[in-house]
């Protein structure tokens, strides 16, 4: 029994069960990144084929990311890394506490790197000059007397060595929120036309309806194009959102990279579409009277309050979308003849006639296109990149240094041999030059010359 669990430990803790799953988890994503996603089967059919397609629905790779085949090769490896890091942290935990002063001094004779010096006097004394050159370099020692002489011993950054383990702790965390993310989280998106309003949108791809918990409304939408008259140059969106019929945010406007965000639900501006209709303002100048409406093109529209019929009768459009650049009214206010003018869409005119003066404004309809995000693991994946990178800096630009100073007095020649000597975990080069910066500070120290 105990060798069967011994085999199942070694294989979860197997650098080569690391290397393949990190294979196999790059070779589907770039696989999940090439094969569009979440689309319907129609457009793989379309795209690969009827065989092909069938083979992508029975593997799941429409919606790889959220496949059980993906998830459970993540989960593997996690629990590769997990037990990786059970299997060789409390060695290396060890190495971070352990009580230096009981390193064996034979040990001591073998480091790599070493300086052996000699000086008359008590090695007590020497032991306090040692730890003051130490002190100078930037090393605080401590001390223990042995029965073969004095053990000075100092360390910088002895918790360097865990920064490897801070990435796998911030690999599991990014995974952890990738999987919320996947479970909890969607990918939608919504047409909502200029004085219209929503509590559903659409998930991408299967067009499953998901419903927000509130209402987003579209109050107004521009767009404005460049020289050529077709490109759009910006589109923007003026959007309030309403709970329980209460404005929450009223009126906020929105353009592409700068969103809504509410309740963990994100609205980006992502595109737009020209509309049959108008909205359309008619101001009497000389009562003040005004009133809105939105109507459709090509019919006769009444506004009996104001005694005026109206509508739209032909329109120029700029683009293949169908965006207008001008527009034919035809007003009449039942006195004397009817109006029939060109105008520029989303602009305004002027109409007299013999009983008033009338103020036409219109502006093509348009419909703003919204991509809609939920995404509640975010955060831990932010968190979780963070931690990666100060682990990565911890594991690669820094190191456990260490330093011994052993004083052993030597009765038979009346002094006391000085062994200083240090190690490095990694960066052996810059230790190499910081352990020969230490040795010629004791060099050059006046009291270690008299031996």
């Amino acid at each position: 029994m105990k060798k069967t669990e011994n085999m199942v430990w070694r294989f979860f803790a197997s650098v080569r069960l690391a290397l393949f799953s990190l294979l196999i988890l790059a070779t589907t994503s770039i696989i999940g990144t090439l094969i569009p996603q979440k689309n319907p089967p129609e457009f793989y059919v379309e795209a690969f084929g009827q065989r092909t397609a069938q083979l992508f629905q029975m593997l799941d790779v429409p919606n790889m990311y959220n496949s059980w085949w993906f998830i459970s090769l993540l989960l593997l490896f996690s629990v590769n890394l997990i037990v990786c890091t059970i299997d060789r942290l409390p060695n290396v935990w060890k190495m971070v506490v352990m009580n230096n002063l009981d390193t064996d001094p034979e040990r001591l004779e073998k480091m790599p790197h070493r300086q052996e010096f000699y000086a008359r006097g008590d090695a007590a004394a020497l032991a306090e000059i040692a730890t003051g050159l130490l002190a100078k370099n930037g090393w605080k020692a401590e001390g223990e007397t042995k029965p073969t002489g004095s053990l000075l011993f100092s360390q910088k950054l002895a918790w360097s060595r865990l920064g490897v383990y801070a990435v796998h702790l911030s690999i599991l965390i990014i995974f952890a929120g990738a999987i919320i993310g996947s479970l909890l989280g969607f990918k939608a998106g919504v047409m909502i036309p200029e004085g219209s309003a929503t509590d559903t949108v659409y998930e991408t791809g299967t067009e499953k309806p998901i419903p927000l918990g509130f209402t987003v409304q579209c109050n107004d939408f521009k767009v404005s194009f460049y020289a050529d008259g077709t490109t759009p140059k910006e589109f923007r969106s003026n959007l309030s959102v309403l709970e329980n019929g209460k404005t929450i945010i009223d009126k906020r406007s929105i353009i592409v990279n700068d969103p809504l965000d509410y309740k963990g639900i994100t609205f980006y501006q992502s595109s737009y579409e020209p509309m049959q209709g108008f909205n359309v303002v008619i101001t009497n100048k000389a009562t003040k009277v005004s009133q809105s409406f939105q109507i459709p093109f090509g019919q006769k529209i009444s506004w009996p309050e104001g005694g005026i019929d109206f509508g739209v009768i032909n329109q120029e459009v700029r683009s293949r979308m169908g965006d207008v650049n001008r527009l034919k009214v035809w007003f009449s206010d039942g006195q004397g003849d009817p109006s029939i003018f060109w105008m520029a869409n989303n602009a305004t005119q002027t109409i007299s006639s013999p009983a008033a003066t009338y103020e036409f404004e219109a502006s093509q309809v348009y419909a703003t296109g919204l991509q809609v995000a939920k995404d509640p693991g975010v955060w831990t994946v932010y968190a979780g990149c963070a931690l990666m990178l100060i682990g990565l800096y911890v594991a690669f630009f820094l190191s456990h240094r260490r330093v011994w100073v052993y004083i052993v007095r030597e009765e038979a020649a009346d002094r006391c041999r000085i062994l200083v000597c240090g190690a490095s975990s990694k960066n052996k080069i810059a230790f190499e030059k910081e352990f020969a910066a230490l040795v010629e500070c004791f060099t050059h120290d006046s009291t270690l010359q008299n031996a």
